[in-house]
């Protein structure tokens, strides 16, 4: 049995039954137990807490409307974390889409706006990194560093072995250091 993840939230099955009946007191009840875990995720993946809050709306309405969905294999939390996280990346690709749409480029920057500072131009270079990865290493180290997943729910969700796991991650880390061109650091 894969270990639960310290974000594990329980939900009584006779509340999901309750819900999935139709009974608005039994949502508000989910609803509660998960809007700050919820919030909290896209906030760390937004960056912003207007935007967390229209992801946390969002996953609300899909949880709603896509209750019935949830055959119970798995943590209830699980489930809806991954919902989630596909909101707050489709919130942040559709950010991205309308920076590109609305077409700012550097010479649209006042002229004393100054190189980025260098965290920026680091986290920018990660996103770089991480996008050149595929997509199974990108899933894996993203789950692992910033989901706080162990081994054996990676496995779990991506129906493959803790090994594997690993694996990629080990891969993964060894090909962003190499694409952002940092040195292994020295143990003493």
């Amino acid at each position: 049995m894969p270990a639960l993840s310290q974000f594990a939230i329980d939900v009584p099955d006779s509340l999901l039954a309750h819900a999935r009946a139709g009974r608005q007191d039994a949502f508000e009840q989910i609803y509660r137990r998960f809007e700050r875990p919820v919030f909290t995720l896209a906030l760390r993946i937004c960056g912003d807490r207007e935007a967390a809050a229209d992801v946390l709306q969002d996953t609300m309405l899909k949880l709603y409307h896509h209750l019935d969905d949830y055959r119970g294999g798995g943590p209830f939390w699980g489930w809806l974390r991954q919902i989630a996280v596909n909101e707050a990346l489709m919130r942040l690709r559709r950010s991205r889409r309308l920076v590109a749409e609305i077409g700012i480029d550097e010479d649209d920057l006042p002229a004393d706006a100054g190189p980025l500072p260098a965290a920026a131009a680091d986290a920018s270079a990660l996103q770089r990194a991480l996008a050149s990865l595929p997509a199974t290493t990108r899933s894996v180290l993203w789950l692992y560093h910033a989901e706080g997943y162990t081994h054996d729910e990676i496995a779990a969700l991506m129906q493959r072995t803790a090994s594997f796991s690993k694996s990629q991650l080990a891969r993964g880390t060894r090909r962003l250091r190499a694409l952002l061109q940092m040195e292994e650091p020295v143990h003493a």
